[in-house]
């Protein structure tokens, strides 16, 4: 058990895996904070957003493609996995979350593969820019940056995917 925790360590340390995402189809969802809702969809999908110290733009423009092109939906006919987000007028929930880029040492997560403090906030609000030009505006909500989020969702299947964009320089 021990080594094939020693392999994963070092697969996610050596990775040229970069932005990153947490997929989840969902009836509904919210984000709290500080007691207030600051965010609500309806049916649709929440992201969590993990931003590598290394993402580029390049990483940024493949992931907002897969996104707003993901098929998690039925089709009229019933065939799974044939409709996205975007062809069926739903909404999207972001959520920043720096914590999908932790590496463990012991029993304590480290996150220095996130990318740190403010170019992550301006990287984000970036994405946030791109999805709505990609998408719709008005269908795309988020949670508040570097906040304490109390984020809620009622996952429909449940289906939770991964997205990730690969770092060229890394390859």
């Amino acid at each position: 058990q021990a080594y094939n925790c020693l392999i994963h360590f070092y697969k996610r340390l050596l990775s040229p895996v970069v932005l990153t995402m947490k997929v989840q189809r969902v009836l509904s969802g919210s984000v709290t904070v500080e007691g207030e809702v600051v965010s609500r969809i309806g049916k649709g999908m929440v992201a969590l957003v993990g931003i590598h110290k290394d993402d580029t733009k390049v990483e940024m423009d493949y992931i907002v493609r897969k996104l707003v092109s993901l098929r998690m939906w039925e089709d009229e006919s019933g065939r799974r996995w044939a409709k996205s987000a975007k062809d069926l007028g739903l909404e999207v929930l972001c959520v920043s979350q720096f914590t999908l880029y932790h590496v463990m040492k012991g029993n304590k997560p480290d996150f220095h593969l996130a990318m740190g403090g403010d170019q992550s906030k301006q990287f984000y609000l970036n994405f946030l820019e791109e999805i709505k030009k990609a998408y719709k505006e008005d269908k795309i909500k988020d949670g508040v940056f570097g906040a304490n989020m109390q984020v809620e969702l009622v996952n429909d299947g449940p289906v939770t995917l991964e997205l990730e964009a690969v770092n060229q320089k890394k390859q």
